[in-house]
């Protein structure tokens, strides 16, 4: 059976959830408009992973009664994890830009500006970014804008870096110590080539590259039966483009 496009990408977080990291991860929290990350930490957790999920402004998951204020208090206590952060432009150094494009930023496309990412980028230990598109429109040179910044200074405080960028086509991971880069594996029909050509930054490239790890059968009937009934509040729209619709 052909393995959805979005379901390869939540088995490829799944898996960098796992990791072994310094930070381990027991509770991640995922934006309102985050169905791939939201059902990547599902999986991680019918994969055995003991990780607690926090879905931010919606009606079923949310423990946050006051909202924002709520989560960059647990972020800034570093009761929080995991976040997962994605932007309009992302670079080589893991920068990302919410606000727009163009010079000034956002004369050429506004978006709706920063909210929390800086404060998060600073205070969570672990953070993923996720961006579908893999275009040289979306992964640039250098961001017009930094709305959170990958790597800082010394003597700046952060608990943590972005661990990995997960796109469309592959997953980078980073390197905070160099501020770098590497491809960690290629999406089924991806190449090295036209993985290169849609990627505006440079980073390194092992000798041998994976295939990016698709979702077991195990993987494919917990997403369509548990995680589908746990998540489809929240989520109906993506539940039935991914998952089919409903048996009567």
């Amino acid at each position: 059976m052909t393995v959805a496009r979005e379901e390869l990408l939540i088995a490829a977080i799944a898996d960098l959830i796992a990791a072994p990291h310094p930070h381990p991860v027991r509770h991640a929290a995922v934006g309102a408009a985050s169905p791939i990350p939201a059902h990547a930490v599902m999986l991680a957790r019918h994969r055995g992973h003991d990780v607690r999920l926090s879905l931010l402004q919606q009606r079923v998951g949310n423990p946050f009664t006051e909202g924002a204020r709520e989560l960059f208090d647990l972020a800034g206590q570093g009761r929080i994890d995991l976040f997962f952060l994605g932007g309009v432009q992302i670079d080589g150094q893991a920068n990302i830009n919410l606000i727009g494009t163009g010079t000034p930023a956002g004369s050429s496309a506004r978006l709706p500006g920063n909210f929390g990412s800086a404060f998060m980028a600073f205070t969570v230990p672990r953070v993923i970014l996720f961006r579908e598109e893999h275009s040289p429109r979306v992964l640039v040179p250098t961001v017009d804008y930094v709305s959170a910044p990958g790597v800082s200074p010394p003597g700046v405080f952060r608990r943590g870096s972005p661990q990995a960028l997960v796109t469309g086509r592959c997953v980078f991971t980073f390197d905070a110590a160099r501020a770098r880069f590497a491809l960690a594996s290629l999406h089924p029909g991806e190449t090295r080539e036209r993985v290169r050509e849609a990627t505006g930054f440079d980073y390194d490239e092992p000798d041998a590259v994976p295939e990016t790890r698709g979702p077991s059968e195990s993987d494919r009937a917990a997403l369509a039966g548990p995680i589908r009934a746990a998540l489809e509040d929240t989520y109906p729209q993506f539940c039935a483009r991914v998952f089919g619709a409903r048996a009567a």
